[in-house]
């Protein structure tokens, strides 16, 4: 059994009893309304409440739910979350880490542990690990660092990481005495290039910058309690700042540069970094930042050295990037690009580019300029297995890499001359020059009867479950009850969305330390914004910004555009167009509110009708009186025809692609039935 003794009391949240009991989340929600001897919770707020550790496994016992022993890292990590700030929880996990390593004099550069909350739980981290592997007590609090702030973080995918590495090693042919990643997030290529270059080689130089400081010290741990640090950290220079804007590491030439950067960003420097002098290829255009990555690495090469950066598949095409890929192509600097399945590295759904850069040995060594590009094309390299599971074969796409680049094969790729490429449009898009073969026509097509396949299972699944629901024969009418006379009871609370700063809100991917900003529901599809979480703490302290939490009903308030959303575990800031609906769950169940609200009938009553721009009276909508238990039962039906809707959509979008294959090997004379 669990005991606090001797430390402040664990708190840990539905989704931490769910892990601990190794059930899903759902089951614990039931377990609450289900059994009144489940323990009250300790703190939090209606919609994300704390429990008391202890409670909660004595509980778990009694009702003999508990699935086995409770690790105690899982009783550790409660006491780290519950330190609350995502900076003071991360820098703690990173002073752990040296400390963990052996370099405790090392941890002054975090500054001193005043607080005892954090001192007794660096204490606790010290004990355990005592008894175990250090390493992995690291490791694990990493992660669910990571997975706690995985809409704030981006992570690079160790695969991808180790082939980005293997790349760099093909292809430097000498020593490799420094690495540099200058957007080097958690420090997942940094650790990649240990495992490549440490092993038969001198200790090797570690270079690295991040905008956000609480990631370069994550980095630092990492790189430390991996081994692969010098005792005095004499190998490893990492900085927090804006690589673009104040560079870190000045004048500093790698044998290897490894990035993933940021991509699609506004506000980068453009303006003031207008004369920069690693704009040899020409300036970036305001909308390009990736280019800007892509000449700061290539100024940073020493002679002979190599870069590989990931990329969107748009900075390949994009006209406004032309001229800067032809300089890259009359320097003989890009050696190849190389296109990724989908699903690689984040945003999953988009097949990003690797591009390599090479930087000349000079004139001494007598090698000649590139004379040509080399395209790969690793978008089919899928064995049916991870086709079905919509996965990445990374064994086959780095061995397809691979023996491209050491002249094995060419298969799925091309390397065309630089002078074919020099056009208007300068496109190097590796599909756009590789033909198609049978085969991976083939594997494209099994992988979209994959997706239909488990998309249709979806929506058989959902309807299975709804054509059950029987609406019977009611002679009497239900009593219905509008959501004005639920705010005036107490039931809910009506919250506006409010003007915007717009000279802070920034758009494209996210950031660390930034906040999502509704301009509407999420399901609508538009572009990201963002803003610094300062920001939005000053506006809820202020009340000038409208932030939802957890399973709070936001609607939009447009007529032509309404939708309902209910918020998931995270928090967003939300725009005019858009209202708030927190309700009490003591009284009003969440997904039964936001399910009445949608329905068309209840819409078409509300709204003003005034114009094309008429708004829905969020006051005059209504739901039908039924008890909080027939209203959970309610909500859950809903969840059915959310996850019946979304089936169906998206078997629509891959029906439609499928359809499209079809047609056109159909026009080619390539399917001829049996």
């Amino acid at each position: 059994m669990a005991t606090d003794a001797g430390t402040d009391p664990v708190a840990v949240t539905l989704a931490e009893i769910a892990r601990i009991a190794g059930v899903g989340r759902a089951a614990v929600s039931n377990w609450r309304r289900r059994y009144a001897n489940f323990p009250s919770p300790v703190g939090g707020t209606d919609v994300s409440p704390h429990f008391s550790l202890t409670e909660v496994e004595d509980w778990l016992e009694r009702e003999n739910k508990m699935k086995g022993k409770v690790n105690p890292l899982d009783r550790l990590w409660p006491a780290y979350e519950s330190l609350g700030d995502r900076e003071t929880t991360g820098l703690l996990i990173a002073r752990a880490g040296l400390r963990l390593s052996g370099l405790q004099a090392n941890c002054t550069e975090l500054g001193r542990l005043d607080d005892p909350r954090q001192t007794q739980l660096m204490k606790r981290t010290l004990e355990l690990a005592s008894h175990g592997d250090h390493q992995a007590v690291f490791q694990f609090l990493l992660e669910r660092w990571l997975r706690t702030h995985v809409r704030q973080v981006a992570t690079t995918p160790p695969q991808l990481a180790d082939l980005m590495a293997n790349i760099g090693a093909v292809l430097h042919s000498n020593d490799v005495r420094s690495v540099l990643d200058p957007a080097c997030g958690s420090g997942t290529l940094l650790l990649a290039s240990g495992r490549q270059w440490t092993v038969g080689q001198p200790s090797i130089g570690f270079l690295g910058q991040d905008v956000d400081p609480v990631m370069a010290e994550l980095t630092r741990a990492r790189l430390t309690i991996s081994g692969f640090s010098k005792a005095d950290l004499s190998n490893v220079s990492l900085a927090a700042g804006d690589t673009l804007r104040a560079d870190a590491h000045p004048g500093v030439l790698a044998d290897v540069v490894l990035c993933n950067p940021p991509s699609n960003e506004r506000d980068w420097g453009h303006a003031e970094l207008a004369t920069d002098p690693r704009w040899v290829y020409g300036q970036p255009p305001r909308t390009e930042p990736e280019l800007a990555w892509v000449q700061h690495a290539a100024a940073a090469l020493a002679p002979g050295g190599v870069a590989v950066l990931v990329l969107p598949p748009a900075v390949a095409a994009r006209r406004a990037g032309r001229r800067i890929r032809a300089g890259l192509l009359r320097a003989g600097v890009l050696h190849s690009v190389i296109a990724l399945p989908p699903g690689a590295a984040p945003p999953y759904g988009v097949g990003l580019h690797l591009w390599v850069l090479r930087a000349d040995e000079g004139t001494q060594h007598g090698r000649p300029r590139q004379a040509e590009l080399t395209l790969v094309d690793t978008t089919h390299d899928m064995s049916p297995m991870a086709v079905e599971g919509n996965g990445i074969d990374w064994p086959a796409v780095t061995a397809h890499v691979l023996d491209v680049l050491n002249g094995k094969s060419t298969r799925g790729s091309v390397s065309l001359p630089v002078v074919d490429l020099l056009d208007d449009q300068v496109d190097l898009t590796p599909a756009r020059h590789i033909p198609r073969t049978q085969a991976a026509t083939a594997i494209d097509l099994q992988r979209l009867w994959a997706q239909f396949g488990m998309h249709a299972s979806d929506m058989r699944g959902a309807a299975a479950d709804l054509s059950k629901l029987d609406p019977g024969n009611h002679d009497g009418s239900v009593s219905l009850i509008g959501v004005g006379e639920l705010e005036r009871a107490g039931a809910l609370k009506i919250r506006p969305g409010q003007g915007l700063p717009e000279e802070l809100v920034r758009r494209g991917e996210r950031r660390a330390g930034e906040t999502r900003v509704l301009t509407s529901t999420p399901s609508s599809g538009r572009e990201a914004f963002w803003l610094p979480d300062s920001v939005v703490a000053a506006g809820r302290r202020d009340n000038s910004l409208t932030v939802s939490t957890a399973q709070d009903v936001i609607v939009s308030v447009l007529a032509r555009s309404f939708d309902v959303q209910v918020e998931g575990d995270s928090h967003s800031v939300l725009g005019p167009q858009l209202s708030l609906l927190r309700v009490n769950p003591a009284i009003l169940d969440p997904w039964f509110l936001a399910g009445c609200l949608r329905a068309p009938a209840n819409v078409q009553q509300a709204g003003t009708h005034a114009s094309t721009t008429s708004r829905i009276d969020v006051r005059r909508l209504q739901i039908p009186r039924l008890s909080l238990t027939d209203q959970r039962r309610c909500g859950e039906v809903y969840r059915k025809i959310l996850v019946f809707e979304s089936a169906l959509q998206d078997m629509r979008g891959v029906g439609a692609e499928l359809s499209r294959s079809l047609g056109d090997l159909l026009a080619a004379g390539r399917l001829l039935g049996n």
